[in-house]
């Protein structure tokens, strides 16, 4: 089966017109993206939009050959004239099916929100899924046969992804291609890397794909190290690069501390960020879970984390540091990495870069910031990928 994407945008395209945002300014040329339409095998179209001939031309199709138009839009349909020759554009209703005659099925798929999601087989057997944007598929049950590939709003959406991925509709070998792209994130590298991070990818208008074919499949890092000072944004790039899939354990290492207000709501407002399928657990004891098998862990963070090993240790006294508590931290770090290296798990750890501010006025200042700027070192070794954040913009260091 084969998939001319002929426009990967928003409903009203990108740039939206007359928007002057930094995103819109930007997308030109290739990054420029016209509202999103898809033609299968040359027979099905997904979403007649405006300009959609004179796109299909561009990528070197007639639509002559068209049999049958499917909205997937929650209205009736685009405020656009059918070119000539065109069925009338159509809507299947939930849960049916449509079988055509050039051997395509059809079922259409209920989602979260108005809309329709589109579940197409070919007479090749491959199955791609098709969602409008916005949508996400609802009464997923588990277990799921996966599709070769997935059209989806996995930047608007990423839940939609994660519920795919929940009950196997989305496996390891699946190719997921963003569509309905809009000016949220600025085109070009920041997108890929947005992208990349969710295991999917974007491809210009016009691409033609062959439904089956993996070779392109992004691979999400294993471990990842999310650096960044104080309100960079970096726990909000540490939880974007999960949202799209389920199940994640949080791991808070800052505890509740009791009667603290300004620290209650700093953790209120995490939480009300996070996805409601992820669960929270409070510890510093992380070696345990990073040699257990199971979901995402996100780590927030390890300067928290050093902070407990530093008590336990005695560092904060000159003669217990001296004494042995210097030797214990070093043997504390070691185990953490020596777990991060073995661990089998997708884990994205949060840390505090203090070593570039001011130099701190107290011994026990100065012994933690060497200190985590060690531990960092140490972790973002055994890393696939290591950012920096720095007034919200991630910058890779590695991978």
């Amino acid at each position: 089966m084969e998939l001319t994407l002929l426009g990967t945008g928003a409903p009203a395209g990108l740039p939206r017109p007359d928007c002057p945002c930094a995103a819109c300014a930007s997308a030109l040329g290739p990054h420029a993206r016209a509202a999103t339409s898809l033609l299968v095998d040359g027979e099905l179209l997904l979403d007649l939009t405006p300009g959609v001939a004179f796109a299909a031309a561009r990528a070197g199709h007639a639509l002559g050959g068209v049999r049958q138009v499917l909205l997937s839009h929650p209205h009736d349909g685009p405020a656009v004239e059918v070119p000539a020759g065109l069925p009338q554009p159509g809507r299947v209703p939930d849960g049916r099916e449509l079988a055509l005659l050039t051997g395509h099925r059809v079922r259409a798929v209920a989602l979260d929100a108005p809309g329709t999601g589109y579940a197409v087989t070919g007479p090749d057997g491959q199955r791609l899924l098709y969602l409008p944007p916005g949508g996400a598929p609802a009464g997923l049950e588990e277990p799921a046969e996966s599709y070769a590939m997935v059209l989806l709003d996995v930047l608007g959406r990423p839940d939609a992804l994660a519920r795919l991925r929940a009950v196997g509709s989305v496996g390891p070998t699946t190719d997921v291609v963003a569509v309905h792209l809009d000016h949220d994130v600025p085109p070009g590298a920041e997108l890929r890397r947005r992208l990349a991070a969710a295991g999917a990818r974007a491809v210009p208008d016009g691409t033609t794909l062959v439904v089956g074919a993996y070779e392109d499949v992004p691979d999400v890092p294993r471990r990842t190290l999310v650096l960044g000072g104080a309100r960079s944004g970096k726990s909000v790039e540490a939880e974007r690069r999960l949202e799209s899939f389920p199940r994640v354990l949080y791991v808070a290492t800052g505890g509740s501390r009791g009667g603290d207000t300004e620290w209650a709501a700093r953790v209120s407002a995490h939480r009300e960020r996070r996805p409601g399928s992820w669960r929270t657990v409070e510890t510093c004891d992380l070696v345990p879970l990073l040699k257990d098998d199971g979901p995402p862990l996100l780590v927030d963070c390890l300067s928290l984390w050093l902070t407990d090993a530093m008590d336990a240790v005695g560092a904060w006294d000159d003669a217990e540091w001296a004494d042995g508590g210097e030797r214990a931290l070093r043997e504390r770090v070691r185990e953490l990495t020596d777990a991060v290296r073995a661990t089998r798990r997708t884990v994205v750890a949060v840390s505090n870069e203090v070593g570039s501010g001011i130099v701190p006025a107290t011994a026990s200042g100065r012994r933690y910031r060497d200190e985590l700027g060690r531990l960092n070192a140490a972790f973002a070794q055994e890393c696939e990928q290591v950012l920096l954040v720095v007034a919200g913009q991630a910058v890779v260091l590695r991978g």
